[in-house]
């Protein structure tokens, strides 16, 4: 009976702390490789706009 109460009092799970140490690295990988995702957001938007263009 004792392991089911410690077992309800306990709160592992993610901290404050692991959450900004994840946005930590997601902001540097994007800061990181902005360029490259900038030049294919980029090449898919004009690609979209050629074949609308077929399209009509």
């Amino acid at each position: 009976m004792e392991m089911i109460r410690r077992f309800i009092r306990e709160e592992d799970g993610l901290s404050t702390v692991e959450i900004i140490l994840i946005l930590v690295v997601l902001v540097g990988l994007v800061l990181i490789f902005k360029d490259q995702m900038i030049q294919i957001v980029e090449s898919v938007f004009d690609s979209i706009t050629k074949n609308i263009k077929k399209v009509s």
